[in-house]
């Protein structure tokens, strides 16, 4: 399961999706698991991560799931109008 950190805005996004496409491609299960409980402060660069997270697993014929999606995220999602893209575990 990958992990977001407590805090994912522009500032972390480059290196935060660097780390979890390497830790993705590490994996072999062919659900990618993308554990957002952890995640306090964001903007929407938190969603432009996951939405890669997602593009990168679905290329490797893989699915593709978040934990503990926050509420605020899911209602940003929403907003943007990809929340069915961001299905939670």
């Amino acid at each position: 399961m990958l992990v977001l950190p407590t805090e994912l805005t522009h500032r972390q996004a480059s290196v935060t999706l660097r780390m979890l496409l390497q830790a993705q491609k590490a994996q072999r299960e062919p659900q990618v698991v993308v554990d957002a409980g952890a995640l306090t402060t964001f903007d929407s660069s938190a969603l432009a991560v996951l939405l890669e997270c997602r593009r990168a697993a679905l290329f490797e014929g893989r699915g593709f799931m978040v934990k503990a999606l926050p509420p605020a995220l899911a209602s940003l999602a929403g907003l943007y109008g990809v929340q069915e893209l961001l299905p939670s575990v």
